[in-house]
């Protein structure tokens, strides 16, 4: 056991450098660290058998928490999976393009596959409108929507059919701030975004009162994927407990 704890914490820390390296503009690497360290001090305790000056009634307590902690992660993990390959349904009124990172290159990677996602059901439904979503962050040279409007004039898609809020900061404000837009009770909308985040965003919109609403799953790089999912299902617990979905 002492050995295994070692190996995780160590893939655990070198994660979270990964990650780190990335530079997805967020501290969620940390998690991955502290993962490690905490992987690291269980080995210790494991080695020197030093769980055994726990109280009996705290380490079961502990062991239940983890337990219960695991089966959660995983019960989320397995409904974020199950939205992986959706496609959204054909001729909706208005898609909705959740925002993410930009550089004044140009959109991140993630935002790309978002953007280019929408790109492909734009050309295929010519009737649909796109709403590019997200203001300027403290770390961003322009507002994520105008960066994201230019990339999509620029893979073809007329200036017209797209509509920009620049003012949100997250999902939720992403989806409150494009409702002015459409009509939520009656028409159809898509939400546009990664295969991970897909979960959220569409209960989301359908908790901000967009009565049709599908998901339109676009890719993800396979190798920060755990990354991604781990904060997404934190991300879900919280905007349950929050009531934005």
């Amino acid at each position: 056991m002492t050995v295994f704890l070692i190996i995780l914490g160590v893939l655990f820390f070198l994660y979270g450098i990964l990650v780190k390296a990335a530079g997805s503009g967020t501290p969620f690497f940390l998690v991955w660290i502290i993962l490690g360290i905490l992987c690291g001090g269980a080995a210790v305790m494991t080695k020197r058998n030093l769980w055994k000056h726990i109280p009996a009634g705290l380490r079961k307590s502990l062991l239940v928490l983890l337990l219960a902690g695991l089966i959660l992660i995983c019960a989320l993990t397995a409904a974020i999976l199950r939205g992986f390959h959706s496609k959204g349904e054909e001729d909706l009124d208005y898609i909705i393009v959740l925002g993410a990172q930009v550089y004044s290159s140009g959109p991140s990677v993630v935002l790309r596959y978002r953007l280019d996602a929408a790109v492909d059901y734009l050309q295929e439904n010519e009737n649909t409108k796109c709403i590019v979503t997200g203001g300027k962050g403290y770390n961003e040279p322009f507002p994520e929507a105008y960066g994201m409007r230019d990339y999509l004039v620029r893979n073809g898609i007329r200036e017209e059919r797209i509509l920009i809020e620049d003012e949100s900061a997250n999902t939720v404000q992403n989806i409150r701030n494009s409702l002015p837009f459409l009509d939520p009770e009656n028409d159809t909308v898509g939400i546009v975004t990664n295969n991970f985040h897909l979960v959220r965003g569409t209960a989301i919109a359908k908790k901000a009162g967009i009565a049709h609403v599908s998901g339109i799953a676009a890719g993800s790089t396979r190798i920060y994927l755990p990354n991604n999912i781990l904060r997404e299902v934190l991300g879900i617990i919280k905007d349950t407990l929050l009531g934005n979905m």
